[in-house]
């Protein structure tokens, strides 16, 4: 998934707008930007819309945390429905991804869903405690997991510190090393890497240069505020004609049988040759 978009799930207006906005995948969300007393409404228009078929974009669905006492009323409301996942925010440990696919193993019985077909993407630094113990999720078995994703905001807020970028745009250090926990974390979990939103809708400049940076950074997509943000977001996780054209040139180069070759002047060798791989299943898979 390249773009992940949000879409508050009491709207019925953007929820409408969402499908064409292009994106690899909708986020309905039934969390922050729903206040409390439009809960049950949310729950609703989001089952109502995961009912209606929207072809070749996943419908995945941000439910409230644990502590909040909505996650059960979420995932009883949606599950039949059959979501492609949940967006579990604020979790403290692999504990809650654990608790979480206890409930959906459940209700997935209960309501004729078949078994493991509703997968975990887990907000994974919104919490202090969270960050803190990221590595401990690479040492369980969690096989609804399906990616990772991080914030700052809330974290940020937990800390009662102020914000998380410094001026020009760029992350503070805790943010940064958060964020650079997440990558880890994800790949190390052999799942999807999905970086944080960036807040300015308005700088599709901006938001490239950032794109392009988390792609190389090991994200293999992004979340998006605004349809707006979808196109830019997408182009920058689509590999170019020319990576591609190289990619396909370095393993026609190792089909000889050598540890390392010269391809234009630049040596290359097995990292290469398996980022090359990666990237040519990436486009096949898309």
């Amino acid at each position: 998934m390249r773009s992940l978009l949000f879409v508050p799930a009491d709207s019925d207006r953007k929820l409408a707008k969402s499908t064409g906005a292009g994106a690899d995948a909708l986020i309905l969300d039934l969390e922050d930007s729903v206040l409390p007393e439009r809960k049950l409404a949310a729950r609703g228009l989001a089952r109502e819309f995961l009912g209606s078929a929207v072809p070749g974009v996943q419908i995945w669905v941000r439910v409230n945390d644990l502590a909040s006492g909505e996650l059960l009323k979420d995932l009883t409301a949606i599950l039949p429905a059959k979501p492609a996942g949940i967006v579990l925010p604020k979790i403290r440990g692999p504990e809650d991804i654990q608790t979480v696919s206890n409930y959906l193993e459940a209700l997935e019985q209960s309501t004729g869903v078949s078994a493991s077909a509703t997968s975990i993407m887990a907000l994974a630094t919104e919490t202090p405690i969270a960050v803190l113990r990221l590595g401990e999720l690479v040492r369980h078995r969690l096989p609804r997991l399906a990616a990772l994703s991080w914030g700052a905001e809330d974290l940020s807020s937990a800390l009662g510190a102020g914000d998380p970028r410094y001026a020009d745009g760029s992350w503070r250090p805790l943010y940064a090393h958060a964020r650079a926990q997440c990558i880890l974390a994800a790949h190390a979990l052999g799942v999807e890497a999905i970086d944080t939103v960036y807040l300015d809708y308005r700088d599709t400049t901006g938001l490239g240069i950032a794109c392009h940076a988390s792609r190389h950074d090991g994200f293999t997509g992004c979340l998006a505020i605004h349809p707006d943000q979808v196109a830019v977001i997408n182009a920058a996780f689509t590999p170019s004609d020319a990576e591609i054209a190289l990619a396909h040139r370095i393993v026609q180069a190792f089909a000889g049988g050598e540890g390392a070759v010269s391809i234009d002047g630049r040596m290359f060798d097995v990292p290469h040759l398996k980022a090359a791989q990666r990237l040519i299943r990436s486009c096949s898979a898309r």
